[in-house]
């Protein structure tokens, strides 16, 4: 832009853009800078133009009020931000070959005159002119690399993507992140912690699905676990911890006395007399689900399995459920009178049972 030329820049409410009053503390403004960012981040709204160019005015308008000394010298001049656009317009300042001019300005918000002055010929990159008109000269580094919303052109510090990174919004991954202004830079902010609780259930419990309440820091969380779940299976809940970090729960199933379990396959035994052994018959077997009637050949043995389809666990988080085993155990008849002795003898003499040795 030659020397004499005019500038036409519209004064920008960055109080306005973030949504905050002017008294907002520096918590408010970064609070609602966070949400803004999260809502109109281009990776949220892929080719959305209007998101992207709302998303740089956020970025701009963060780089201001959370620094306090921009923040300080924005709110000194812009009261008195038209007199001296047309002051500019006007060809109070000169400067050939640098897109501000030599541009002197006056504010006296404080009392006083105040004198600022930028000299720079940079390119202040994805901010507005009139941040360029504010701040172009802080946005340059001191080996003369220009800093972007989103990069540094030379190779200096990362910007406000690495910003947006520390806050799990994007940007790159590693590394400290440069502060609001030129030279300073600031860590990265930590992680929130993550915190492990444990939640103890029983097996009827874990077939089903059901909740419980966990303390964590202090603070009672109720938690639902799904079916299928069992002994040492940990279950994430991101954000759910005190402080927004990420709460693990590790689940442990209590042993039940009716059933075994190996995956999704439950084990049991299943008691049988004598009499019903030696002729067969139909039985009722106790499942998670309920009763079924099992029936019996004649001649079961102690030890022969009976596969009872789909009454196991339900799949963790998929679809299907396992199978049940059920082993037949033959119970013998205890203190017989001697009347049964003879006539246990008599049966006896009459089958014809080879040796099972």
């Amino acid at each position: 832009m030659a020397g004499g030329a005019s500038v036409g820049v519209d004064f920008k409410d960055y109080y306005a853009v973030l949504g905050v009053p002017k008294a907002a503390s520096q918590a408010e403004i970064k609070k609602a800078f966070r949400k803004l960012a999260r809502q109109h981040h281009p990776d949220a709204k892929p080719g959305d133009a209007g998101a992207e160019r709302k998303f740089k005015e956020i970025n701009e308008a963060n780089e201001v009020l959370s620094d306090p000394a921009k923040r300080k010298q924005y709110d000194e001049l812009g009261a008195n931000w038209e007199a001296i656009s047309r002051a500019r317009q006007a060809g109070a300042t000169g400067g050939a070959g640098s897109p501000f001019g030599g541009f002197t300005g006056f504010g006296g918000a404080q009392g006083g005159n105040v004198r600022y002055e930028f000299h720079s010929t940079a390119d202040t990159g994805e901010f507005s002119d009139f941040f360029r008109m504010f701040f172009g000269e802080e946005m340059t580094g001191a080996g003369g690399s220009t800093r972007t919303s989103g990069r540094t052109a030379s190779g200096g510090g990362p910007g406000f993507e690495d910003i947006l990174a520390g806050m799990g919004l994007g940007g790159n991954a590693g590394g400290s992140t440069s502060g609001s202004t030129g030279g300073r830079r600031a860590a990265r902010p930590a992680p929130a912690a993550t915190h492990e609780a444990q939640a103890e259930i029983t097996l009827d419990e874990a077939y089903r699905g059901t909740t419980r309440l966990v303390e964590v820091d202090g603070k009672r969380l109720e938690i639902t676990i799904p079916a299928g779940v069992d002994t040492g299976r940990r279950i994430k809940l991101t954000g759910r911890a005190p402080g927004g970090g990420d709460l693990v729960v590790v689940v442990r199933v209590q042993p039940d006395k009716r059933f075994s379990r190996k995956g999704d396959d439950l084990e049991r035994e299943l008691p049988l007399t004598l009499e019903e052994a030696l002729f067969g018959c139909e039985v009722p077997v106790q499942t998670l689900k309920g009763r079924v009637l099992l029936t019996i050949p004649a001649g079961t043995q102690t030890g022969r399995t009976f596969r009872l389809t789909g009454q196991g666990m339900p799949r963790f988080k998929a679809s299907g459920t396992g199978d049940l085993y059920v082993k037949a155990k033959v119970v013998l008849p205890t203190r017989l009178s001697d009347a049964a002795k003879d006539a246990a003898r008599q049966f006896l003499d009459l089958v014809d049972q080879p040796d099972p040795r």
